[in-house]
């Protein structure tokens, strides 16, 4: 995948997220693991995600998880420049920041649908 395809399809996830108000605490929450584990490798997009993870623990008013983003958040630039990022990780406080994971299927099936969604045809170019 491009980075132009994983910007593309991170940009949809935050708008599913944007305008999911109405879904289960946890059906928003894995938009944004989803966005996390598309926009890791990307460190624009990986801070990002977890901005977003903040802002979403904050409006639950949940300590543990504001806590957890406020260190994922400072983690984020070490992580990019020791190159230790572990993949698949969801970037919840649920699980530890260092773990490597398994993609759960919840969340390869939004990433792959954001892929699909955001596609262009044969041809077409990205808008510069």
């Amino acid at each position: 995948m491009t980075d132009a395809q994983r910007r593309a399809a991170f940009t949809h996830l935050l708008h599913s997220f944007r305008s999911s108000q109405d879904q289960a605490p946890a059906q928003r929450w894995l938009l944004l693991e989803a966005s996390h584990v598309l926009g890791q490798q990307l460190l624009g997009l990986h801070w990002r995600s977890h901005c977003w993870m903040l802002r979403h623990a904050l409006q639950m008013r949940d300590g543990r998880e504001v806590a957890g983003q406020l260190l994922r958040l400072a983690l984020v630039p070490a992580g990019h420049l020791l190159d230790r990022l572990p993949r698949g990780n969801t970037g919840r406080t649920t699980v530890p920041a260092t773990l490597p994971m398994d993609m759960p299927p919840a969340i390869s099936a939004l990433i792959a649908e954001a892929l699909r969604t955001t596609r262009r045809p044969p041809g077409q170019r990205a808008r510069t």
